[in-house]
């Protein structure tokens, strides 16, 4: 999942064998509410309608980045939350991940681009068509770094419940 107030990426991964393959990517529209918590709340909806279509093991969802603007981090945290609220709610568990670390694990370069990070998704999953929005693919991005980061070994940055994530997370809930 790739959180965003505007559009929200995310990306949906099937790995076999240790053969990794694209089941779906998109992005949840959210232009047309115009309250923050009409937002959150197609967040919260869309995401557990993507989990209880889909039943993932996991959830890897990108933390934001630090900004100038604290408005819209604390936006992009809201949003990031309440997808993982969701997940939490069907006792999924979480991994986060940086951008830097996401475009390092696609790219092998953490300053890469938008278009280069779906450029090299275009290449691993070989899918036919490039999405009209990138967030997409950054969604889809999370999935792979996750995979690429161990899958389900990875012991880093999991919860499987608030209380794990806040008992894990001090900072960010104090």
């Amino acid at each position: 999942m790739d959180p965003g107030t505007t559009l929200m990426g995310y990306g949906l991964i099937h790995v076999k064998d240790k053969k990794m393959s694209m089941i779906q990517m998109g992005v949840i529209q959210l232009s047309k509410f115009e309250e923050h918590s009409d937002k959150l709340k197609r967040i919260f909806e869309r995401t557990l309608e993507l989990i209880d279509n889909y039943k993932p093991d996991e959830f890897a969802v990108e933390a934001p980045f630090y900004g100038k603007n604290v408005q819209s981090m604390l936006k992009l945290g809201r949003a990031q939350g309440v997808s993982m609220a969701a997940a939490l709610y069907r006792n999924i568990p979480i991994m986060e991940y940086s951008p830097r670390k996401i475009k390092q694990s696609i790219t092998g370069n953490g300053n890469a681009s938008k278009e280069q990070v779906a450029a090299m998704l275009q290449s691993l999953l070989k899918f036919e068509e490039m999405p009209k929005n990138l967030d997409a693919t950054d969604g889809l991005a999370a999935a792979v770094c996750h995979y690429f980061q161990g899958g389900g070994e990875s012991k880093k940055k999991k919860y499987a419940s608030w209380k794990s994530f806040v008992n894990g997370n001090p900072k960010k809930a104090s």
